[in-house]
């Protein structure tokens, strides 16, 4: 198969790919020799019919120490769309050759057991980085920060297995270790590696680094909710109107600040009754916005702001109040004074917003799951779980069959593993077979 693999022309350089069995005479077919094993080499390309196509560097890299695990060539090409097009020509009339489909060159890699299903998913959210914390996120999981963790879990469970099995199958050999209290000591292992992938549990997600935090801006009519959100877009997004009730549907605009990205959500003005059923409707989705915020911004008085665990309170349209007693009294209990008008405390609540949601993002150094890995955990985790004072905790064969599934799960996550690995960790470490 081949396939372009830089960006779309034109530029500077494209770089076209080939794997699989005729890599190799493809190069031979358009260069007329195989060059150099891993060394760039500078040939003239030519057609079937022999007409000059481009002068390229070649680039010749021999199975299976490869990125797909196959031979791999690439022709790093004059990047003009006429040259791409000429050369892709030449590439699909050669027998045996084909455009490759979305994705395949991944695919194969992981069929040919250069890179896991985790990896496989850091690298599709690297290619769609787009912030600095995306692309941390998706580096650490493209270089096999969760599947170097997964292997750690896969040999607790592999070990524990082979116990398992030991002590049912092979407890009468003498050069096998069983111990009085087997069942115990599996099930004390177990509790301790549920408890640990109980603490990868109570990380952030991955979706939330990649979708971005919810942050909705609450508060009652008229308490410059459009107008903050205006300011923060830099841009016309929510009508500002001195009428109550004007914004009666949620607005919501992505935005990055400091390389988070967040979903800021404008919503209607919350109070006890509306002018009529538009504005009702418009309020109980400003109510579901706020329950379903992870950061919520509220402008109104903070006695009236609902119960939520990161709320940051701010007194806004300070241009309007400064000097009134009463006013100012209000704002001495609120988190930050704000003006979105003349700018006055925009930095502040910058600041604030970004130290509240870096408390809801991985640290330095720390993976986060995607819902499909975190899935499969929780499922591992759960078979793990196992009450010490039960009478299953005393049946081996049900042990035995929770520590499989549990593997089984764990195997989801990276698509590695499985009952080789758990007969070769019994063979190996128990010396079976005199």
């Amino acid at each position: 198969m081949f396939a372009l693999s830089s960006g779309v022309p034109p530029a500077a350089i494209a770089v076209v790919r080939i794997s699989g069995s005729a890599a190799g005479p493809a190069l031979e077919a358009l260069a007329g020799r195989l060059p150099t094993p891993r060394r760039a080499s500078l040939a003239e390309l030519r057609d079937a019919a022999g007409a000059p196509l481009d002068r390229a560097l070649l680039l010749w890299f021999p199975g299976p120490a490869t990125a797909t695990g196959e031979d791999l060539a690439e022709l790093h090409l004059h990047g003009g769309r006429a040259v791409v097009a000429a050369v892709e020509a030449a590439l699909g009339a050669l027998p045996g050759l084909r455009r490759a489909e979305p994705g395949e060159f991944t695919r194969r890699a992981f069929l040919s057991g250069r890179i896991d299903l985790a990896e496989a998913e850091g690298l599709a959210d690297l290619l769609a980085a787009e912030t600095e914390s995306q692309r941390v996120q998706a580096l650490g999981m493209a270089s096999g920060h969760v599947s170097r963790a997964v292997a750690a879990w896969q040999e607790r469970l592999l070990a524990l297995m082979a116990g398992a099995e030991a002590e049912l199958n092979f407890a009468d050999e003498d050069d096998v270790d069983v111990y009085d209290g087997a069942t115990r000591r599996l099930v004390d292992g177990m509790a301790d590696l549920a408890a640990e992938l109980g603490d990868w549990l109570r990380r952030p997600a991955a979706e939330v680094i990649a979708e971005g935090l919810s942050v909705v801006i609450a508060g009652p009519p008229n308490a410059g909710k459009s107008t903050l959100i205006n300011a923060l877009a830099q841009r016309e997004l929510a009508i500002v109107s001195p009428v109550a009730g004007t914004t009666r549907d949620v607005i919501e605009t992505p935005l990055a600040l400091d390389g988070i990205v967040m979903r800021f959500s404008d919503t209607a003005g919350i109070r006890a009754e509306s002018a009529d059923d538009v504005e009702a409707i418009g309020i109980d989705r400003a109510k579901a916005a706020v329950e379903a915020a992870d950061i919520l911004l509220w402008l109104g008085p903070p006695a009236l702001a609902p119960a939520h665990p990161r709320t940051i309170l701010v007194a806004a349209q300070a241009d309007r109040w400064r000097g009134d007693a009463a006013d100012e009294a209000r704002a001495a209990r609120c988190d930050l004074i704000l003006s979105a008008a003349t700018g006055e405390g925009m930095d502040r609540l910058h600041a604030a917003i970004v130290a509240m949601a870096r408390t809801l993002l991985p640290r330095e150094g720390e993976a986060a799951l995607r819902q499909r890995q975190r899935a499969a955990l929780a499922e591992a985790k759960e078979w793990l779980s196992i009450e010490a004072d039960t009478r299953e905790a005393e049946d081996m064969i049900l042990i035995a069959e929770r520590l499989r599934l549990a593997a089984t799960a764990l195997d989801r996550i990276t698509g590695r593993a499985g009952v080789e690995d758990m007969l070769d960790a019994l063979f190996g470490r128990f010396c079976i077979g005199k």
